[in-house]
């Protein structure tokens, strides 16, 4: 016997022995080996028990995806209102503005597919660049002071055009911002750009709305290239009149005004060269970079100044009239039936923003007027306000100064030339329905120009719709001879005499007025749209903009 095998042969000692090693004879089994360490979790089913195994899928399924459990032979069914479900039937015969508008009224999940107008590449449509041409004109829309839902309409009409259907515009009043989701799994797409200046430019207003009109026309082929290059030119085309007949005409404006208030010739030509001097004014301000309610503060000066100078020369006009003149050339007439046009349509914080800047444009003007009244009145101007109340009823000459009133406007808001007699006309419209009912039927001067807004807003919005334009170069200037520029120089006198009670009066009725004006302009656009054939349905189903009754 070998070494090795005499110590195999010696017994073990208990310490060599584990307790789990079977005791010899026994034969145990050998425990399965895996062929591979995994981890299982406390979710796995023992070993053992039988279930029945799932068909794979050839892809994983989705949020969006049709459940297994569905069937198309046994589905439900489907929810329908009780009113049913709206037909919209989006004819061709109405303006874009009308359709557009239409659509950015209703629901997401109910507005109709776009029929593509214009042709893209094979591929699809550029969609960046499509996003950043309607930013651009939705910009130059809004600086030049159309309003939110014009310009979301506006927006809408680039997009659906080039074959983007799920965009969704928004307006504020220094912000433009357009988000587009190509399908429902897959990111938007956002842009934005900023409103930084604003200018009056109605003759590039309207060289947008035709290049928008083009654009939406299934008839006309116009490329995102043939786009821009047409943006270009119209933002590098210069205003049609000149920055010196723009002053005559704010002296022409302040003349007829004054006219309108009992002035006569001397008065015209004072409100005239005081009007002439402030704009001249306001014009070294912003050459200086000065903000604009300065320059109101500037422009108001002059013309209180002219009617205090005639007062204490003693020169028998009436000073009164002479101010008046002046304000009406100020005024805001513009900013503040957008700001208003804003607010009945729902867009707030657009019509806030607005209204807060007319606000701050008439303190500017109150500023300049009673700095001038306060002295003047401590030089020993003797300053009625019951002077220019005392105005004889001359219809001819206050027609006639109302067309020419509104002539000058046309021209400060740099209107096409093939617009001034229209707009002319209905400012001589507009004048002869509040003087028949103020002076003739002796209605209340808010009432009376209410309806005479109204009217002007109607046929503005009939010319537009007959030229495809926007309303606003029809409208904006023949509001002018309805400013409230007496009662505003009466209640900034009263104040500047210690009369503050008289003075909130005027100050109230003005305020009044104004906002006659632009809810007249307002209601009488929206009466015309509810006379005329409307895109897919009648006038009583007409989507209102907002529902705010909690429902």
């Amino acid at each position: 016997m070998t070494e090795p095998e005499a110590e195999d042969r010696k017994p073990q000692s208990d310490e060599a022995r584990s307790a789990f090693v079977p005791p010899a004879g026994v034969v145990a089994q050998a425990a399965p080996v895996e062929e591979e360490s995994s981890t299982t979790s406390e979710f796995a089913l023992p070993k053992g028990l039988d279930v029945p195994a799932v068909p794979a899928t050839d892809s994983e399924g989705s949020a969006f995806s049709t459940p297994r459990t569905y069937s198309a032979k046994h589905a439900p069914p489907a929810f329908t209102p009780p009113a049913g479900i709206p037909r919209v039937d989006l004819t061709k015969d109405v303006p874009w503005q009308d359709r557009m508008r239409t659509m950015l009224r209703m629901p997401v999940a109910e507005r109709p597919v776009p029929e593509t107008v214009q042709k893209t590449e094979d591929e699809g449509p550029a969609v960046p660049r499509v996003l950043d041409l309607t930013l651009r004109i939705g910009e130059l829309l809004l600086a030049g002071g159309e309003g939110a839902e014009d310009v979301e309409a506006a927006m809408f009409a680039v997009c659906r055009s080039y074959g983007l259907d799920r965009c969704e515009p928004g307006v504020t009043f220094t912000l433009l911002s357009i988000s587009y989701q190509p399908s429902l799994v897959e990111d938007p797409v956002t842009a934005s750009r900023t409103v930084r200046r604003r200018g009056t430019d109605y003759t590039r207003l309207a060289a947008v709305y035709q290049l928008v009109d083009d654009i939406s026309d299934d008839q006309t082929e116009v490329s995102l290239e043939e786009s821009y290059r047409r943006l270009a030119e119209i933002r590098r085309n210069r205003h049609p009149y000149s920055g010196w007949l723009l002053t005559m005409a704010t002296g022409g404006l302040a003349g007829a005004a004054s006219v309108l208030v009992g002035g006569d010739a001397i008065v015209f030509v004072a409100a005239a060269i005081g009007a002439m001097l402030g704009d001249r004014l306001a014009w070294l301000c912003a050459g200086r970079g000065l903000p604009e309610f300065y320059q109101f503060t500037v422009a108001a000066m002059p013309a209180a100044a002219m009617g205090a100078a005639l007062t204490i020369a003693h020169v028998d006009v009436r000073a009164s009239a002479v101010i008046t003149g002046g304000l009406f050339a100020l005024l805001p007439g513009r900013a503040l039936v957008a700001g208003v046009q804003d607010g009945l349509t729902g867009y707030y914080i657009t019509a806030a923003a607005r209204l807060l800047e007319v606000m701050y444009f008439y303190v500017g003007i109150v500023i300049g007027v009673l700095v001038i009244l306060y002295f003047g009145v401590k030089l020993g101007a003797e300053l009625n306000p019951d002077a220019a109340l005392q105005s004889s009823n001359r219809p001819g000459w206050q027609i006639a100064a109302s067309m020419l009133l509104t002539l000058c406007f046309a021209v400060l808001l740099q209107q096409e030339r093939s617009t001034v007699l229209i707009v002319t006309l209905n400012g001589g419209v507009a004048w002869s329905v509040y003087g028949a009912m103020h002076y003739v039927g002796e209605i209340s001067p808010v009432a009376s120009t209410a309806a005479a807004a109204g009217l002007v807003g109607l046929f503005g919005q009939l010319l537009s719709r007959y030229r495809f334009a926007s309303a606003l170069p029809y409208t904006t200037a023949a509001i002018g001879p309805l400013l409230p520029g007496s009662a505003t120089y009466f209640g900034l006198l009263a104040l500047a005499q210690n009369d503050v009670d008289e003075g909130l009066v005027s100050l109230t009725k003005a305020a009044a007025l104004a906002m006659a004006i632009a809810i007249g302009v307002n209601l009488g656009s929206e009466i015309s749209r509810l006379f005329m054939r409307l895109p897919g349905a009648s006038a009583g189903a007409r989507r209102a903009a907002k529902r705010t009754r909690g429902f």
